[in-house]
């Protein structure tokens, strides 16, 4: 299974198997298209396609037999969780150029398994990558029977599928990152909930005032929202201060003292969950600059979630 993966960095990272399953197992999933079943039609600007999700219909054991490969292949720690969808194109459908990137809660890995006999390039549907929305597709990949393609989803991940002339059929696993859970994302959406700045020390006013006249909005909000993480994690006004300056970009938390340092980190991090995505790379940076550093009472829920511990 997902024998031999062939690995590329540019324009993101991904890797592509030429034979991915046994025959019995591709028939099995050949036969998910065959089944009655309500589809989701998708008829937008960019993305026309019927989807259907299909991971109660697949046994368990083979769902965890992929999910161990893909843990091999990726080196990432994926939760016991895979949603598996059924994907069907019509002649004159297309996907556009888009990027998947993984919010708060979403997959971090995807793995795309072709199931079209006899294609032709002709045909169409070939997966197209992209360094970015307004570029050249740099690499193909052609939608042969039992190929798959395996790929991190992140803000630069671009790709799309060309229009088909022929039915396309394409079963898609999807898997989740045990720093980047559904459960995390209730707690930070909870965290977050009624969010109302007014609610944060007046000792921040000057500061963030002065942040708003020289610094785009993304930026002072997401400090805004560090600072709001902290204030309800029952820190006080200096260092709810000292949050919003490092979310801001405007000075870095240099304290001795390990439990602001660990506070304010975390509260930059879940306030770019929040506002932004999931950035394997990030979340790295994050877990070196805190390792070895104490847990600390109020922090422990959302660093069990964050942090893995």
């Amino acid at each position: 299974m997902l024998s031999q993966p062939i690995h590329h960095d540019s324009p993101f990272p991904f890797f592509y198997v030429n034979s991915a399953f046994s025959g019995q197992q591709c028939a099995a999933l050949e036969n998910l298209f065959l089944q009655d079943a309500e589809w989701q039609h998708r008829d937008g600007a960019f993305y026309r396609c019927s989807l259907r999700d299909v991971t109660e219909s697949i046994p368990a054991t083979f769902l965890t037999e992929v999910l161990g490969r893909m843990r091999e292949i990726t080196g990432l720690p994926l939760i016991n969780r895979v949603v598996v969808t059924a994907q069907q194109m019509l002649p004159g459908q297309v996907i556009g150029i888009h990027s998947d990137r993984p919010l708060v809660g979403y997959e971090i890995a995807r793995l795309v398994v072709q199931l079209n006999k006899q294609w032709q390039t002709e045909h169409g549907g070939i997966l197209e990558l992209f360094p970015s929305p307004e570029s050249e597709a740099v690499f193909s990949v052609n939608p042969e029977y039992n190929k798959a393609f395996g790929f991190l989803l992140h803000v630069d991940s671009y790709h799309g599928v060309t229009e088909v002339t022929q039915p396309r059929q394409t079963v898609v696993f999807n898997f989740w990152h045990a720093a980047n859970t559904p459960a995390l994302a209730e707690h930070v959406q909870a965290l977050f909930t009624n969010m109302h700045f007014s609610e944060l020390p007046t000792a921040l006013n000057p500061v963030a005032s002065a942040a708003e006249l020289s610094l785009p909005e993304d930026t002072t909000f997401r400090a805004g929202t560090a600072a709001l993480a902290l204030h309800r994690w029952g820190y006080d006004e200096p260092t709810v201060v000292i949050g919003y300056l490092h979310s801001a970009g405007l000075s870095l938390c240099d304290t001795n003292d390990a439990e602001t340092y660990a506070a304010v980190l975390l509260a930059d991090w879940v306030a770019y969950l929040y506002r932004d995505s999931f950035d394997l790379a990030r979340w790295q940076i994050l877990r070196r600059e805190l390792e070895g550093i104490e847990v600390f009472t109020r922090l422990k829920p959302t660093s069990q979630l964050c942090l893995l511990e």
